[in-house]
């Protein structure tokens, strides 16, 4: 039913028990501090609680103590924020608490007016038990003038024997402060469950040292929930400014009484009825053949893992079951045919799932979708009641982008001190290079009003790319680029019709992957030559650059270990590459999250070996060097007879001439593989390709991904995992375990040295390609001289055994937790 006066009046007696059933169900939490900094006397809120000042507190310290604060109150400001406790040195709070485990931690900023500080001007950090919450926040760099609240969920261990230490870091003689501290226990049910990774896999628990913040908490079709209509104090927005139609939906709602939560599954902590009692449905739902998914468009940080939890109750059908349909993350299917009353055990029963996904650098939101499955004998229908969204933090246990991975403080002041100047010259260069652009731009206009527009294909049931050069609505300006006319001399045109049959007409069983750029599906030319076709992706925020940069580089490259360009099509705003089909397909698949047999450790090297040439020849061949910029396991492909060859140009760049020592660009690459020093000074050189080779080195050693989250904090990084065992000259013991017993121990430990030389953090002290493949192929001639690839290895050569080897982790394919890496940290 549509929502009524009668549910208002309905809402507002619940609320009113649901605030009683708060307050007298508070005392179930263990830890409980709600704290007014800088306030000498307890602050009573308009929902009813009572915030105790941070001074005398005999459960909070402060160290050192600051005895300087700030009230001011403002109309219209909530009480919380009416006084601020500034400190001009770098402090922490100390919460003694009762509970091990995760607790809330939610802060409230507000810059109060006062004639000692500004504190609009003051730029400072915050940390919570070595996790960065915030790195270098400032309200007048973001142009921030409303009240700032942030919620995290922070795990306390017995190693930092059960207290919650907050920090507050003030910048560069600069000053920190903060109106409100809340801590509350989270219940141990509330994130013990387990999460679907997306794209699908095997369900895993959540790590657990790891840091959460929330990014959204939507109440679909709801009203807004404040804290005191909810049992841990949380706030619930409205979710139309994130509907991307909000024509296809209807709020749909029941009388919060009637909810029930089924005992020991979902208890009124996992979400308010208020929550379960509303939702979004699709309009029109009762017309046959519904062909469209509601869908909700969230803005995030990108390169971070993300905690998604999706709120369902069938409060729509009239019997079980009646109610199935699909839901989709990030146009991934997420669970297809989902009956809610069976999973819920009843109609007007909670239910919710968790999901979790990685929202790799280049995209920046993520979209989630229910709609009908189109089976017989079900309502045409979809719903979602409520939905969170969580930011995990990162390997360098931060969950603020700003700051980079192994970015230190000597880099940071060096970039502070540049800043003023990079300011002025850029303001004085920007207007000569906006003269430049408008006349480049008014005769390219001249050229593209003589170039003949291609007539699209009425008949065809795809969406167009959108045009990308001359058109105003374009994704990129039309002097981004020069005309693509120059890439027709460069390779082979091949047309879209013949594309498109020999994809027959990009059927989905010929689909071999996807990534940043879009799909590859597997296709046979008129002449019967059998290629992988590479469709860019209508949706995709970047593309052109890469298209161009493939066309530019392949075309001129030829190499027994470099992918073969043979073709490609612009038709009708198309951005297709057209590659030699690579029976292997990436290296990735032989080493972890497939069924396909293990490489044996002869074959793994001389995959390197291959792949090695490649990037050497890429460095040293050719008349320019090149520097592929995105080594990784995926961009080596392997063929029928596993021979590797280096694939993926879309973000190489030609290196430093002569007079050079390093070409000054953006960051480009992917998590895990990025090279620390390239990262921290934008500065690209050939030996940023090895840094990434060492990452794919240790990844065939172990069969493991780069970046696993779901791993122990030490094991996140398998840069910075192995190369503590290294370091200890005991790398055999997290070696992939069916190598054990094959290989020869001298083979090992070259390969081991190599590695480790790859990933020096100076990357003048890092070996050329050249000298890492005569080091991969003298391992190899050690592996040859043990009795062949089995188990029968001489005991004073081989690694037979390993007793006390480390104990096994469930693997995760990162095809299941997403690719961290598939897009690359930026994109022009």
């Amino acid at each position: 039913m549509i929502l009524s006066k009668r549910f208002v009046i309905y809402s507002f007696l619940c609320s009113l028990y649901l605030h009683f059933v708060i307050c007298s169900s508070n005392t179930h939490h263990n830890d409980s501090f709600l704290i007014t900094c800088g306030e000498a006397n307890p602050l009573k809120m308009e929902d009813g609680r009572v915030f105790e000042s941070d001074l005398g507190n005999t459960h909070v310290t402060i160290s050192p103590i600051s005895h300087t604060f700030v009230s001011n109150s403002e109309m219209g400001l909530p009480k919380i924020l009416s006084s601020a406790r500034v400190f001009t040195t770098s402090s922490i709070y100390t919460f003694s608490t009762k509970k091990i485990g995760r607790h809330w931690l939610r802060l409230h900023f507000y810059p109060v007016k006062n004639t000692r500080f500004d504190l609009n001007s003051a730029v400072f950090s915050v940390e919570a038990n070595g996790i960065t919450l915030i790195h270098e926040f400032s309200f007048f760099r973001g142009n921030q003038s409303d009240p700032v609240f942030k919620e995290y969920v922070i795990e306390v261990t017995g190693s930092n024997s059960g207290k919650l230490v907050l920090g507050l870091l003030p910048w560069d003689n600069s000053i920190a402060f903060v109106n409100g501290i809340e801590i509350l226990s989270v219940p141990d049910q509330l994130l013990s469950s387990k999460v679907i990774p997306i794209p699908l896999g095997v369900a895993h628990e959540l790590p657990v040292r790891v840091g959460f913040e929330t990014v959204y908490r939507v109440n679909m079709g709801g009203s807004s929930l404040s804290p005191k209509n909810d049992s841990l104090w949380r706030k619930w927005g409205l979710d139309k400014s994130f509907l991307i139609n909000p024509a296809a939906v209807r709020n749909v709602s029941v009388n919060p009484s009637a909810i029930r939560f089924h005992d020991g599954v979902v208890s009124n902590d996992i979400a308010p009825n208020l929550v379960y009692a509303t939702a979004e449905e699709m309009a029109d739902a009762n017309v046959n053949e519904q062909r469209f998914n509601i869908s909700w468009r969230f803005e995030v940080e990108q390169g971070f893992g993300y905690f998604i939890r999706l709120h369902f109750c069938d409060i729509v059908g009239s019997r079980l079951h009646d109610l199935v349909f699909n839901v989709y993350i990030n146009n991934q299917s997420a669970i297809e045919s989902l009956d809610v009353s069976h999973r819920a055990k009843g109609l007007f029963t909670a239910y919710f799932v968790d999901f979790f996904t990685n929202v790799s650098m280049g995209s920046d939101n993520i979209l989630v979708q229910v709609g009908p499955n189109h089976l017989t004998g079900y309502l045409p229908t979809a719903l979602l009641n409520g939905l969170e969204i969580m930011k995990m933090s990162n390997p360098s246990d931060s969950l603020d982008g700003r700051l980079g991975m192994n970015l230190d403080s000597t880099d940071i002041k060096k970039t502070k001190s540049k800043r003023m100047m990079f300011v002025i010259f850029s303001c004085l260069g920007g207007l000569f290079v906006i003269v430049l652009l408008l006349l480049a731009s008014f005769v390219f206009y001249l050229c593209l009003c003589h170039k003949k527009k291609p007539k699209e294909d009425e008949s065809l049931g795809w969406s167009a790319l959108p045009t990308y050069v001359g058109s105003s609505g374009s994704k990129f300006s039309s002097n981004t680029f020069a005309s693509m006319t120059v890439l027709h001399s460069l390779s082979q045109m091949i047309s879209f019709s013949e594309v498109r049959e020999a994809t027959r007409n990009f059927d989905r069983n010929l689909l071999l992957g996807s990534g940043g750029f879009g799909k590859v599906y597997k296709g046979v030319l008129e002449n019967g030559l059998v290629v992988a076709i590479k469709r860019g992706n209508p949706r995709s925020q970047q593309g052109l650059v890469e298209f161009k940069t493939e066309i530019e580089m392949l075309s001129k490259l030829r190499h027994k270990h470099l992918v073969s360009l043979i073709g490609y099509c612009e038709e009708l705003n198309e951005m297709i590459l057209v590659y030699e089909y690579m029976a292997g397909g990436p290296l990735r698949r032989h080493l972890y999250g497939s069924n396909l047999p293990s490489l044996t450790w002869k074959q793994r090297i001389e995959i390197l070996i291959g792949a090695a040439k490649g990037l050497h020849y890429l460095h040293t061949g050719v008349s320019e060097t090149i520097i592929h910029r995105d080594v990784k396991t995926t961009n080596i492909l392997l063929d029928e007879n596993l021979d590797a060859k280096v694939a993926d140009f879309g973000l190489s760049k030609f290196g430093p001439s002569l007079n050079q020592t390093h070409v000054s660009t953006a960051v480009k690459g992917s998590f895990g593989y990025l090279d620390p020093e390239y990262f921290r000074r934008q500065q690209l050189t050939e030996k940023s390709d090895v840094y990434s080779f060492g990452v794919v080195m240790l990844e065939v050693l172990c069969a493991r991904p780069a970046i696993n989250p779901s791993l122990p904090r030490e094991q996140v990084n398998i840069a910075e995992w192995a190369m503590n065992w290294q370091k200890k000259g005991e790398l055999e013991k997290i070696m992939d375990p069916v190598l054990v017993g094959s290989v020869n121990l001298e083979s090992l430990r070259i390969y081991g040295e190599t590695a480790e030389k790859c990933l020096n953090e100076n990357g003048n002290q890092r070996p050329s390609m050249g000298d890492v493949l005569w080091n991969l192929e003298y391992a190899l001639q050690f592996q040859g001289a043990c009795s062949g690839d089995g188990g029968d290895a001489d005991s004073m050569t081989g690694i037979s055994d390993i007793p006390d080897r480390i104990p096994d982790v469930e693997s995760v394919d990162m095809e299941t937790i997403s690719d961290l890496e598939s897009n690359g940290t930026t994109r022009d």
